[in-house]
């Protein structure tokens, strides 16, 4: 009875070990086939982009995305597909124009859900005025590692596409990244100076009177841009209208301070906006906000050079305006014209309230804090009753040192700025400080003074008792409601 129990539990033993050895072989050699064929495709993958035998596809044929490294194993996660401009007949060398290819990928990428638009690195592309136009599939990134150039000739760009470089329009779910740059190559826009600009516009038809945005957004919801460069603009370097939901995270964006108008950030009728961990230096304002945007909130910022943190110009030409809940705090300021700035025009309506400068760190700045309700960028403005309402904003924490006057606060004088706070305010000269009629300048603006407040004359910028000239502006302020 044992030799039999013996002899059963020999043979299961036996059985056992066939049915395991046949089932590694038959993993081992699955694993052999799959290995071929990623080192197959990621071979013919290498040869496509360096140009490896294959002509360059048709841009009117776009080939499908590049097929996904990972096995097809259910278990493993799945990348998502990958339309490379180089595939789609683009020559990155920086001569070259790659408009079209561009355009094509973009068209194939848009119809794919999760799809990743490849601008890959050790490559220039030449790109023309172009218009990039969704709804596309959401989670649609721009993957820009290489570098992009605009057109370097003034007078090569079309008319009809002054306004801006790379437009991106309809725009949901939507970002922009990578290590790459974008190069608006301004050069040539900024060699004409104001007088000469005009001087050659009447003799040459073929010199615009418009300069051109690097980067723009119109109409775009939940769109991201983070980790870029934005370098040279002619004009403005990242804009959006009519926009919402907005994150801008370590991108840098600069041009040399000589250059004119390029602002760095520039928002207009739009909300619920995030800037932050960025370096921003241009010829114009780090940070722009006009009318229209609300719930703003800027922070731990390096700015300069430049003219600073701007709300406006607002209200030029009788227009209504309506600014509020921006938030700046934890930001450095260095050799920038302004610091924490509120700008409006003469004769406008609307309200710009709920604001707070906080937490801000200024390195020979000019006019570290402002507020000018008599802005002009003319020699001379013509005198005007009505103005923009500004209420509630807070000056807290601005401290360093400035080159000309600590402080500007030049309110109008039928609309008094309302509730403006001064709060640990310390602000000393500095190495580049010129005292000839620079004294700080403070006119018809009523709030309160917390100490420290340095220079000490600064308590004497608020006036008392608000409440019976808050009821002027409100007039104004209704047709922001």
């Amino acid at each position: 009875m044992k030799k039999n129990y013996r002899l059963s539990s020999l043979v299961f033993l036996l059985v056992l070990l066939l049915i395991l050895s046949t089932v590694f072989s038959m993993i081992s050699v699955e694993a052999r086939k799959h290995h071929t064929k990623k080192s197959k495709i990621h071979h013919k993958h290498r040869n496509k982009r360096n140009g490896g035998g294959n002509k360059a596809t048709d841009c009117s044929n776009p080939p499908s995305p590049s097929p996904s490294s990972t096995p097809s194993h259910g278990f493993y996660p799945i990348q998502s597909p990958i339309f490379d401009i180089l595939s789609f007949g683009a020559k990155g060398d920086g001569v070259s124009d790659d408009t079209k290819a561009l355009e094509a990928a973009w068209e194939a990428a848009c119809k794919v859900q999760g799809a990743t638009l490849e601008i890959p690195s050790k490559f220039q592309f030449l790109i023309n005025p172009i218009t990039l136009q969704g709804p596309c599939m959401p989670n649609f990134v721009f993957q820009v590692d290489g570098i992009v150039l605009a057109p370097e000739k003034v007078g090569s760009w079309p008319k009809s596409s002054l306004f801006q470089w790379l437009n991106f329009k309809w725009m949901h779910n939507f970002t922009i990244q990578g290590a790459g740059t974008l190069d608006g190559q301004g050069y040539n826009w900024w060699k004409l100076s104001q007088i000469a600009y005009f001087q050659v516009m009447k003799k040459s038809k073929s010199i615009p009177d418009i300069k051109p945005t690097v980067l723009r957004f119109y109409a775009s919801y939940n769109v991201t841009v983070r980790d870029i460069k934005i370098i040279n603009s002619p004009q403005c370097h990242l804009k959006f209208d009519n926009s919402k939901g907005v994150k801008i995270n370590n991108v840098t964006i600069s041009a040399p301070e000589s250059s004119p108008n390029t602002d760095g950030i520039h928002l207009q009728n739009t909300q619920d906006v995030e800037i932050h961990h960025s370096n921003i230096g241009t010829g114009d304002d780090c940070v722009s906000i006009q009318t229209g945007c609300s719930n703003i909130h800027v922070h731990h910022m390096n700015c300069g050079p430049g003219h600073g943190i701007s709300l406006g110009g607002l209200g030029k030409d009788k227009s209504v305006a309506c600014v509020s809940d921006i938030i700046v705090d934890n930001v450095n300021l260095e050799s920038t014209m302004y610091g924490a700035r509120i700008k409006t025009w003469q004769g406008g309506l609307g309200s710009v309230k709920n604001i707070s400068f906080s937490n801000i760190q200024v390195s020979d700045v000019k006019i570290p804090i402002m507020i000018d309700q008599y802005y002009c960028d003319k020699y001379v403005c013509k005198n005007q009753t009505g103005a923009v309402a500004i209420s509630n904003v807070k000056f807290n924490q601005i401290i360093g040192t400035y080159s000309a006057k600590p402080i500007h606060l030049a309110c109008s004088n039928s609309i008094p700025c309302t509730n403006v706070d001064l709060i640990d305010i310390q602000l000393k000269p500095s190495t580049n400080f010129r005292e000839i009629n620079q004294l700080e300048l403070c006119w018809n603006s009523y709030g309160k003074s917390q100490a420290p407040l340095l220079p000490s004359s600064m308590d004497y910028c608020v006036r008392r008792g608000s409440g019976f000239v808050r009821g002027i502006s409100r007039s104004h302020e209704n047709v922001c409601s």
